[in-house]
Order: C-alpha cells, then structure tokens, then sequence
C-alpha cells in the first residue's frame, strides 16, 4: 500500500482543483450511484458516516467472509460494529466497561476457575438468546480445531474445560494452570485483540470453520450482536447500516448510535485520501504520516486529530517501533552486536527530520499509558545502566573493534573479508524513518541497505528477514503480555513460520521462568513490580529488539458532519475506527447538523 508524502504545496494545487465533495463524489463514480441504487434505502448525508481503511489497490480483499475464523477475515472493516466481547477496555481512560457481562469475573483462589454472568435480553441479530452456551460452543470449537483457528491454539493450552451453569446465564472455564489475565486477554476488546463469540445455533452445523465464510444477505449473516448489519458488500464499497432492534436499546442498556449508516470505501493511495477529507466526502481514514496529517488541517479547519491542529497530530498508539533482529542468525546473534546497532541511531535527530517533530522516542518496547507508568518508573535505574535511546557512535566504533572489526577503504566494518551487512526491511508505513536509520547506521560504518518487500510478512514470520521495523501490539494495561512475545513456548527455527509478533527467535531461560511466574499473578498485584524488573535486567541487557519510537496514530477526523470524536480534551478511548472498540466511538458521535 503506497503512502506518499505529501507537501503542503500540493495540498493547495489538488484543493485548488477539486470541487466541494458529494456522496457520489466520496465513493468515485461511476459505481456511486449502483451502490446507492442497491442499498434498501435512503440515509441523509448527515446521518451517513464515511470511512476510507483496508485492502489493496482499491479493492477489499475480505469481501463476503463474515466469519471471524474463517481465512481472510479480519474485523477492521465494519465487522467490529458485529461482534461485541464481555468487557470492553480504554487503555486512555483506564475504564473497563461491562458489556455482554453482567457483573465482575468471580475466580477461584489459585485463578484455575472462572465464573461470569450473562447479561440477560442479549441477542443475536436473528432474534435468538445470547446466553452462555454460545461462549462455551465457541471455545469449544477453537479447541477442537487447534491450531488452525485464529486463538486456538493458546485456548487449547490454557482452557481445560468450558461449563455453562445457572439456566443457561454462567460460563464456567476451567483452566489447566492458573490464568488470572484470561478475561483481558480474550474476554475483552481493546485496541485489535479479543475473542469473538460465534451464535452456537448456526455454527454446530459446520464441520469446517475455517471455511464457512457465514455471509448471505438474504439469510441476515453474518449474524452478530452489535448494532450495525452488513447491508451491500463489493470489493469496492460496505454499506452497513444501523439495526434499531439492537438487544441494548430493547433493555435499557444503551441507545441507538445517532450514526444510521456507515459507508467503507477501500485505501487507494495518501494523496486521493487526503484530498477526499480535505473536501468534506469523508469523515476519517486510516492514519497519514506526519508532513501530510499537517497539511490536512491547515487545508480545513473543520478537521482535527486527537491533538486537534498541534503536534504531534495524534495519539500514542499501543505499536511503539523497534528495530527487530532473528536473534538466531549471525551476527545479530550476539547482543553486543545489537547493542552497537542501537548506539548507531540518534532517535531525536530520527524524530525532527522524519516525523517533522511530531513524534516521540521510545526507551521501552511499551506505549506511554497510564496503567503502564508506575513499572516504567520502576526500572529507571535499568535505564541508566542500559540506555537503548543513548546515541554515541564511538561505544558502536569501541564494541565492534573489540569484536575484531576494522574499517575498509569506504569506512565500512569488515572482519573475515566479509562486511558487517545490516538490511533493514519495512513497510510503506516506514518509508519516512526506515531510510534515515539505514543513513545513520552507515554513517556509523555499517553496510546497512533499506527495502519494502511485497512479502515482506512473509519473510518475517519465516526468519528470511535478518532486521526489520515494527511494532509491539502487546501490553496496554500490564507488562506481562509484551514480555510474553519474547518467552521461548513461541520459538520456531529459522525456516518454519512464527506467529505474529513473536519472530525475534530469541530465547533466555531465567527470563521464561520470571515471565511465567508473572503469568500467574492478576493484575495490579505489587508482586508484579519486582519480577517486571527482574525480567527486564535480562532483556535489556540482550536487547532482542532496539527500541526506536512511539507509534502515532494520527487519524483526522472531520467535523463537517460529525462531532463527538475522541481527542486529548475528551479521551474516553482510542480514535482508530478499525479497531473493536469503534462501537464506543460510535455511540459518543452526534450529527453537527
């Protein structure tokens, strides 16, 4: 996916040109008016919100999969207004806010069993209870299909057995070692992560879940309990409009978003997006980058970010960036290596050139939110003892001397006759720092080369590639789940497929045994704080990965129609629409007119 920068020259050149936006104009003729001929009514502009995110080329690639463990699936495009969780979570406002629950998770003592109540009048969209069977039937599944279920894999590891008890209205999991964190993890949407429920009554018909793709419009599916159905879905555009018999209108639990439909129209390009926001034809989009975010508010002034129209043009995202390694490949290897890497990279410097000021470093594999800060805190002396953000390349210049390095005649490190090769890899979304961090890292005598491989996933999950750019979609609320990707139960050699995330290839056994006793610990417990500064002496004296900075999501987000959008006045949760928690957006937005 191409995401050019943007000057703010061109913005004025394209604003110059274009006309003001119409509906017809927002979803590029000449398949608007098809679209809107097919959907089954009329939605006034202002009661429509229109949304750019996904697929390729400017076409979906999910078109009619609306099962969530069927191959292809994914929830970013509208299918999270479909699923909801028991809980949801806003790592912004610290909140966790019942949903389909009905009260607090009861445990055991040792966290081996759990009990959650249902909230009575929940419904499937067809009609049919919600009740906890539907839970039990859907671990139940993962299970039996492990490991070629999304989750099932870790679900037939932790879950023992699934119980529904009292009338229908309790689940009851019991687990086979104690996992006082299963309810975040998987019973929660925050962010990108958490199971989703599948309606017992259709799926035990199936016998291949990872094929049933649950999409027919003239059966009602997918069939889910959120407040929104898929109404007309091409390659090209998703119409989903609201269901106003939604369970939580019929109890008295929430009202019905003010948002009547909600129209997707597929990523093409930064610039054609960009114009298309700047012209009032849509309401948001996947995130720009920094130079082009910046020229977009100065364009319209009824756009904002989470920041409004100032720096950094966002919010901190729970992806902070690091320069990754297969630690299992030479001469990355070596943490002494990855060390001298790390010294080689002046992340302010990266900061003001690439993001144009608007972002921040980062010391840690971990977001800067609040639940996070008192363990950050609580390992400050481990970062003086360990600056990953120091920039001094005479300690790069010392340590690869002292590994029997010399220069060559182009100043590159050489030992063996062989240079010391550094390729990093990235995707589009890197194309403004990836470039300047390969710079540093050769003017620091590296042979250090960047590229964006159309298979770049691929190669990462395999081990081809040796140092790539990415995030840490890990731990929000707790440390426990980052430290978990670099725990060895993930480890696969070089050559078979890792799970996402968890690539590094680098292992350590005193760090494994620290991180599973944390795993057996709940949340908030001060036992944490000691064991998080044990196991992070071993990472950050290995430093399987360099921390390079904080992930900005830097969404705008057009008041011409809507207002309501969450900022750093009013951060009730997340702005990223492709995220699960957009149902929580949803019902903050109101009309502007």
């Amino acid at each position: 996916m191409s995401q050019p920068t943007v000057t703010r020259g061109t913005f004025l050149r394209l604003s110059a040109a274009a006309a003001a936006g119409s509906l017809a104009g927002a979803l590029g003729l000449p398949w608007a008016e098809e679209a809107l001929a097919q959907a089954p009514r009329t939605v006034p502009r202002n009661r429509t919100l229109i949304l750019v995110f996904g697929g390729s080329a400017g076409q979906f690639l999910d078109t009619g999969i609306g099962n969530p463990y069927a191959v292809g699936y994914t929830h970013q495009i509208g299918n999270n207004t479909i699923s909801e969780p028991l809980y949801y979570y806003s790592a912004f406002a610290n909140e966790t806010i019942e949903w389909l629950a009905d009260g607090d998770p009861v445990w055991n003592e040792d966290y081996t069993q759990l009990w959650i109540r249902i909230r009575r009048g929940v419904e499937w969209s067809d009609g049919t209870p919600f009740t906890a069977n539907d839970i039990a039937f859907t671990l139940n599944m993962l299970k039996a299909n492990a490991p070629g279920l999304p989750f099932s894999a870790d679900i037939r590891d932790y879950v023992k057995e699934a119980l529904v008890e009292d009338d229908g209205y309790t689940i009851h999991v019991i687990f086979n070692r104690p996992n006082p964190r299963f309810v975040f993890d998987y019973f929660t949407y925050k962010f990108d992560t958490g199971l989703k429920f599948v309606p017992a009554h259709i799926f035990k018909d199936v016998e291949d879940p990872s094929s049933f793709t649950f999409y027919d419009p003239e059966r009602g599916w997918p069939v889910g309990t959120g407040p929104y159905q898929i109404v007309h879905w091409t390659p090209t555009q998703k119409f989903m409009d609201r269901r106003d018999d939604w369970w939580a209108v019929k109890i008295g639990f929430r009202s019905l978003p003010k948002v009547e439909r909600i129209i997707f129209l597929p990523w093409s390009d930064e610039t054609r997006t960009a114009q298309m926001v700047i012209n009032n034809e849509i309401d948001a989009s996947l995130d720009l980058r920094p130079a082009t975010i910046k020229a977009v508010v100065q364009q319209n002034k009824k756009i904002i970010t989470h920041t409004f129209d100032k720096p950094p043009y966002g919010y901190v995202d729970w992806w902070p960036i690091s320069l990754w390694f297969n630690c299992e490949q030479p001469p990355f290897n070596d943490p002494q290596i990855r060390w001298a890497i790390s010294y080689a990279i002046n992340r302010d410097l990266l900061v003001q050139v690439g993001y144009e000021g608007a972002g921040a470093p980062t010391e840690l594999p971990y977001p800067d939110y609040p639940a996070l800060k008192p363990f950050k805190d609580y390992i400050k002396d481990l970062l003086q003892k360990y600056p990953t953000n120091k920039y001094d390349p005479n300690l790069t210049a010392k340590i690869l001397q002292e590994k029997g390095y010399t220069k060559d005649r182009e100043g590159l490190w050489v030992k063996d006759g062989k240079r010391l090769e550094v390729p990093v890899h990235g995707w589009a979304i890197f194309s403004d720092i990836g470039p300047l961090i390969v710079e540093m890292l050769r003017r620091a005598g590296f042979d250090a080369n960047y590229s964006s491989p159309a298979d770049l996933s691929n190669r990462i999950a395999l081990g081809e590639a040796l140092t790539w750019l990415a995030g840490h979609g890990a731990s929000i609320a707790d440390p426990y789940f980052t430290l978990t990707l670099f725990h060895s139960r993930n480890y696969v050699p070089t050559g078979q497929p890792a799970p996402g995330g968890r690539q590094s290839r680098w292992r350590n056994a005193e760090f494994d045994r620290i991180v599973d006793e944390m795993g057996t610990i709940p949340m908030g417990d001060p036992r944490l704080l000691d064991l998080f500064h044990a196991a992070m002496e071993i990472w950050l004296r290995e430093l399987p990965d360099v921390p390079i900075v904080q992930w900005f999501h830097r969404i705008p987000m057009n008041q011409t129609y809507w207002t309501g959008w969450p900022t750093v006045l009013n951060p009730y949760v997340n702005g990223a629409f492709w995220h699960l928690t957009f149902p929580l957006i949803l019902l903050r937005l109101q009309p502007a007119q």
